[in-house]
């Protein structure tokens, strides 16, 4: 029978706490109290709550490069990586066609495409050989403008049927399309806000253009003005800081090209102490030579404030267990 109010013994049984005000907590992420519920949930299953931060697996690059080093095998190489990371950033066909359904980590899904490693090429000037022997010559590699000219793959309701916390459209602030690629931003903000799933901006950088504070402070602050939820961005040697201070939404750095294991611990240590929430790292992973155990070392960094060398004296453990 429904419970209706009206005895004196009801009103004795039933506590209503009258005197303890209900609480309205802020949500933990940065620059992230105002928005929907469902969005929030979302944003923590991408971000741990207990320090704001997230380790992002990055194998997206098959969407324009094809089957990569370390992506041959999706199911081969990257399984094995899952239960190490918070979000799985990827295509929409490799989750239907590899990821099992019964995961539990949060999906970041590619969101914007349309161009390939065989655009047409361009001119460079560059250097061959060592020391006398050294000389210049003139070299061809796949033009940024062509690759640039993205527009947006997946749609909301593609997105929503695959239970993505999160969409990733690349950015190219400064190259010739850069007035359509941040149009291919705010109309997946205004998309994705309908139901309540965030967008990462993802700061693409071209050949010619300098890799310094100055640029990404620029462009990361033009895709959060712009509506983006996350930012995704390289880190710099120098005033990193004034990158994510000046940014109101979180931003993760991007791995970049493989590098030391060290190096790249190294990286993710400095870029979350000094202000990132986190990384989005692919070929710092997948193409090391124990990838389990940098995946563990990446973690122990991000997670558990291990410092680089530390981190890396455990990524030389694993790999040496793993060899026994």
């Amino acid at each position: 029978m429904a419970d209706i109010d009206g005895t004196k013994q009801e009103k004795k049984e039933k506590e209503y706490f009258t005197h303890v005000p209900q609480e309205a907590p802020g949500f933990f992420l940065k620059g992230s109290h105002q928005y929907d519920w469902g969005m929030k949930n979302r944003l923590s299953k991408v971000f741990n709550p207990k320090n704001g931060r997230t380790i992002m697996l990055a194998f997206d690059h098959g969407y324009f490069q094809g089957p990569t080093t370390g992506l041959e095998r999706v199911d081969q190489t990257i399984l094995p990586l899952e239960p190490y990371c918070d979000c799985l950033m990827l295509t929409r066909g490799i989750q239907r066609s590899v990821i099992p359904a019964s995961t539990q980590k949060a999906i970041a899904l590619r969101a914007s495409g349309g161009t390939s490693m065989v655009s047409p090429m361009e001119e460079w000037e560059g250097e061959v050989g060592e020391g006398e022997s050294k000389r210049a010559v003139k070299l061809q590699r796949p033009g940024f403008e062509p690759l640039s000219n993205e527009s947006l793959a997946c749609s909301i309701e593609e997105a929503i049927r695959l239970n993505a916390s999160v969409l990733a459209v690349q950015v190219f602030i400064g190259s010739a399309y850069e007035r359509q690629s941040l149009k291919n931003l705010t109309d997946l903000v205004d998309h994705a806000n309908r139901y309540g799933i965030a967008v990462m901006g993802v700061v693409a950088v071209g050949r010619a253009m300098a890799r310094n504070a100055q640029y990404f402070r620029l462009a990361t602050r033009i895709m959060a003005e712009l509506g983006a939820h996350i930012v995704k961005c390289y880190h710099t040697d120098e005033d990193f800081e004034t990158i994510t201070s000046c940014c109101p939404v979180p931003i993760v750095i991007a791995g970049g090209k493989k590098r030391p294991e060290l190096d790249a611990l190294k990286m993710a240590y400095d870029a979350c102490e000094q202000g990132a929430s986190g990384v989005d790292m692919g070929r710092n992973i997948f193409q090391s030579d124990a990838p389990i155990a940098m995946m563990k070392a990446v973690r122990g960094v991000v997670h558990e404030g291990l410092k680089p060398n530390e981190a890396y004296q455990l990524y030389q453990d694993l790999k040496a267990a793993q060899a026994l």
